[in-house]
């Protein structure tokens, strides 16, 4: 290999290239591009980008000989390993770097390290924060802890990890605003149709914080007593999260959306987009703010909580059309084959003036969706059965929860202040509940076809398991850290692991779950042997193929010398050019 230089008027470009036969003809082809003097100095800190570039050149040429001499290692079963001595490396975390890197993050952290007086390495500590996030979720202590099992050790202190968690914080909105312009260099963003949705996250502590701090008493999606924090995110139509807004647990969710959407509008230069959300952000309030300056929505239809009239055309079993088939075709569903009309998806459409407001509801059936909220309803009433004369009274009762089929009758036989009482099922709301199995309404302003509107709307469950990864995998409950600008950091941290983890399932084709992913990148991890170099120690597959495939190294060779392993650490700071 050997060092090929570009010069031009206004810069120096420097490539690696080298010798191969191809088509019958001996020609040069490129093996690693370094970039210009520029940013040469800049990424890599040195002064005279040549003789680095050359440097560069002469490290490739050593580990190429080392990969054609082989290894050979010695081990006695007498002699016992040095005390407190780290043998095992996580490799995993090299793939997320790439991405990291791709994303500009770092070039982020250095603009905001000019605007703070601090001396510690942001990028090192947001990286390893995003990194330990993905594959060993935990607190801010047990992520510095974490972090010395990557290859790449920390240089950072504990302390400065929460310095750093109030500087990040105060630049929330720079960093969203950035980071989504990085990305539309890296791979353009679908941001025609984007999705917004809310959810609480608890802490495990007995108090809420004095008004107006975050940590606020609040309705629980978990039915939880502790206070909560409310984080909405909006999403793009490829499931990669756009932006995020943190509100006090009390917040009414329904007030969220507009502030961070304006937010879109100014920070992020989108203008003309859909928002599709659920019943619980459908106010009339916010569908007005989406149907003016090209903005447009699609919102879940409540047919419990819909006018009387609206209620009885939805409901009316005439005058259905088959989704895909002739639209001037009719329909009725109380006549539908139970086997032949299964899979079928039933439609029908009308506009209505709402204060003022034209608005088209879409009403869908299918008899498999019957099935399922029937389904989904007799495990719940079963519960119910069984908890029935356990039960003790309820104020409010979450939209799945089994006690809504439980009242409470008080009686008394001469009239005076009913003091007995008895627990009985409540088959009214049972039957009441199952008039609307099969049935799904949205609404909207739009005018488009109802076959590609259905679809828009069925993508919502994405920015659902936004929040389920973010939950579960990431474990962003509960949250360990008190004061306000450090639980905003803290969940940007599972806001920034959420995107740099949807591209790294972007570039997988989507074609391995979220779990499959996290638990190959937390086993690969490599056995030290000290001047020598690691022993990859999990087992290659498919998936850990298709890694390197796609990020250009390699790490399951049977050893990774030491001078290799820097040099591919180097490379996934290097994105954007093409790897050996």
């Amino acid at each position: 290999m050997r060092l090929s230089i570009v010069r031009s008027a206004h810069s120096t470009s420097y490539a690696v290239i080298k010798s191969a036969y191809k088509n019958k003809k001996i020609t040069s082809v490129v093996v690693e591009r370094l970039g210009n003097d520029k940013y040469i100095r800049e990424t890599y800190g040195v002064d005279d980008p040549e003789a680095w570039a050359r440097a560069h050149v002469e490290e490739l040429n050593r580990l190429a000989e080392e990969e054609k001499a082989g290894s050979s290692i010695s081990f006695s079963p007498s002699a016992q390993i040095a005390m407190n001595e780290q043998r095992s490396y996580n490799l995993g975390y090299l793939f997320l770097q790439n991405i990291f890197y791709q994303l500009g993050l770092h070039k982020i952290c250095t603009t905001v390290k000019k605007r703070h007086s601090f001396e510690y390495n942001l990028t090192s500590i947001l990286s390893r924060l995003i990194y330990t996030r993905i594959l060993f979720p935990g607190s801010k202590r047990s992520s510095f802890k974490d972090s010395s099992l990557f290859v790449e050790q920390p240089d950072f202190d504990l302390h400065q990890i929460y310095r750093a968690l109030s500087v990040l914080a105060s630049e929330s909105d720079y960093i969203q605003q950035t980071l989504y312009k990085n990305s539309l260099a890296l791979s353009g963003r679908k941001t025609s149709v984007i999705y917004y949705d809310c959810t609480n996250y608890y802490f495990e502590i007995e108090e809420a914080d004095p008004q107006p701090g975050l940590r606020q008493y609040g309705y629980s999606k978990e039915n939880r007593p502790n206070p909560i924090t409310q984080m909405g995110l909006f999403m793009d139509s490829e499931g990669i999260p756009l932006a995020f807004c943190i509100n006090p647990g009390n917040t009414n969710e329904q007030t969220t959306l507009k502030p961070l959407e304006r937010k879109l509008i100014s920070d992020f230069s989108l203008s003309k987009f859909v928002v599709c959300t659920d019943a619980g952000l459908s106010s009339l309030d916010n569908r007005v703010f989406n149907n003016i300056s090209g903005r447009a929505y699609i919102t879940v239809q409540s047919l419990k909580k819909a006018k009387a009239f609206q209620k009885e055309w939805a409901m009316d079993p005439k005058g259905w059309k088959l989704l895909g088939d002739d639209p001037k075709k009719l329909y009725d569903i109380s006549s539908l084959d139970e086997s032949e009309d299964y899979e079928k998806i039933f439609y029908k459409e009308r506009w209505f003036n709402e204060n003022g407001l034209e608005q088209r509801f879409i009403v869908t059936y299918s008899l498999k969706y019957r099935d399922y909220l029937a389904s989904v309803r007799g495990k719940q009433y079963a519960r119910a059965i069984k908890k029935v004369s356990q039960f003790s009274g309820k104020d409010h009762y979450q939209q799945n929860d089994p006690d809504r089929f439980i009242e409470q009758l008080f009686f008394t036989e001469d009239g005076e202040v009913a003091t007995e009482h008895k627990n009985v099922l409540n088959e009214e709301r049972l039957r009441e509940e199952a008039s609307y199995d099969g049935f799904y309404a949205v609404a909207t302003n739009l005018e488009d076809d109802a076959s590609s509107i259905i679809r828009i709307n069925q993508r919502r469950w994405e920015i659902e398991e936004c929040f389920r990864i973010m939950k579960h995998e990431f474990i962003a409950r509960p949250c360990y850290v008190s004061r306000d600008d450090r639980i905003t950091a803290h969940f940007m941290i599972c806001f920034l692991a959420l995107i740099v983890f949807r591209y790294l399932e972007k570039s997988l084709d989507n074609e391995y779950t979220v779990q499959q992913i996290i638990d190959t990148l937390r086993s690969m991890n490599a056995l030290k042997v000290e001047g020598r170099g690691y022993i990859p120690t999990y087992e290659r597959t498919e998936l850990t193929d298709l890694l390197h495939e796609k990020y250009h190294f390699t790490t399951s060779t049977q050893i990774i010398p030491i001078a290799k392993m820097r040099n591919i650490c180097k490379q996934t700071k290097s994105p954007g050019k093409e790897k050996s």
